[in-house]
């Protein structure tokens, strides 16, 4: 057993989504988020200034004596996740790795697809992860830059006619390729599944590359024997700007009330 907590960080709210995912699986864990909101969006960075970051990031949850951390931005996982690893004495997972196991063994044509930030989709982490689980599978990807600000300023529900349009454009190409197996490759996209599904239609299967993640992280735990004993765990959440508005949106994203205040911090220190 192991009572430290985990770790987990974004470039804003997205990541949410894999903690609303993490403490379905694993109640007992306590975690320390952290959501860079100073910065967002990390998606049109430079892989350098994205290093910088994340490495900020990663060093702040370390001042919690954390036993792993997922990273749950997928721009940072595409970008920067070796070089984590390296320099870190900790499991630290991403969100590729899982989203592309689950999405090469349920394709059935062979042919999926991955929306995701322009970062995400440059890097060509994707295409490499899945060549190498199964070859045969093709990779069609499409960045949706605007999905991510569309979803933080609330507009991610059906109806709404400005996320529906921009839905469309993005994703009509992608569902003409043929494809049976849509990437959701960004923490934010999940608030979008009902608004995509109906781009898609239903015989293409989404994939959450959060709760892919997530599931991931409580194999790790497991495997290491690094469970928490049973006991009702707490979710601290930080934010490196503005921690109140990040407070409304971070109810959305958990769909949950918050129990207590986001708690600010000066990023530039770490």
């Amino acid at each position: 057993m192991d009572q430290r907590p985990v770790g987990v960080f974004d470039s804003g709210v997205g990541g949410l989504t894999a903690v609303r995912e993490l403490r379905k699986l694993l109640p007992s864990e306590n975690i320390i988020y952290f959501g860079d909101s100073s910065r967002v969006p990390y998606g049109g960075r430079s892989a350098e200034i994205l290093l910088k970051y994340a490495r900020q990031d990663v060093h702040f949850l370390r001042s919690f004596d954390i036993k792993a951390i997922l990273v749950a931005c997928g721009t940072v996982s595409t970008t920067c996740l070796p070089v984590l690893r390296q320099e870190n004495d900790l499991p630290i997972l991403g969100v590729v790795e899982p989203a592309c196991r689950r999405a090469a063994a349920v394709t059935k044509n062979r042919r999926v697809g991955l929306i995701a930030t322009a970062a995400s989709v440059r890097s060509g982490a994707y295409e490499r992860c899945i060549a190498a689980i199964d070859p045969a599978v093709e990779v069609i990807a499409k960045a949706c830059p605007l999905f991510v600000p569309l979803v933080e300023n609330g507009r991610y529900k059906l109806g709404d006619v400005v996320i529906e349009t921009v839905a469309r454009e993005y994703l009509e190409p992608l569902r003409q390729t043929g494809i049976d197996t849509l990437i959701l490759g960004c923490t934010h996209y999940p608030l979008l599944t009902e608004v995509i599904g109906r781009v898609m239609g239903s015989g293409v299967t989404l994939i959450n590359a959060g709760a892919e993640a997530a599931r991931a992280l409580q194999e790790t735990l497991q495997s290491g024997d690094m469970l928490a004993a049973e006991q009702v765990g707490d979710a601290t959440l930080y934010a490196s700007d503005q921690p109140s508005d990040f407070g409304v949106m971070a109810s959305r994203f958990l769909q949950e009330e918050l129990k207590k205040p986001v708690l600010p911090v000066d990023i530039d220190r770490y």
